[in-house]
């Protein structure tokens, strides 16, 4: 199934070292920091950049998982990571990266 697709899940696990590939190739502009995940959006002026962080909010509150946020002028770095699973990645992590990357792509048609 598409990460798209998915729903982030309550307690989801952390995931081991070899699920991580296939799942970044699913979202390839994102990369793996540390033990988090992590993708910065570009985008023309302010404004842009604050409309895609409202539309993002939605999908975050929708989902029940919650990023950091790093919001600049032509910018947002979304970084997630899952405290639940010892502050590590899970597949909630991808499933909203995922979700993030379609809002953009509508929102830019990138």
């Amino acid at each position: 199934m598409r990460l798209l697709d998915q729903h982030c899940v309550h307690g989801a696990p952390a995931l081991q070292d070899a699920e991580l590939g296939p799942l970044l190739a699913q979202v390839p502009a994102w990369s793996l920091n540390g033990q988090h995940i992590e993708r910065s959006y570009e985008f023309t002026n302010y404004h842009e950049t604050i409309a895609f962080v409202n539309a993002l909010a939605w999908m975050i509150h929708a989902q029940d998982h919650h990023p950091d946020l790093t919001v600049r002028y032509r910018h947002c770095i979304v970084s997630y990571t899952t405290h639940s699973a010892g502050h590590t990645v899970s597949l909630n992590d991808f499933v909203c990266a995922a979700k993030a990357d379609a809002i953009y792509e509508e929102r830019t048609h990138a």
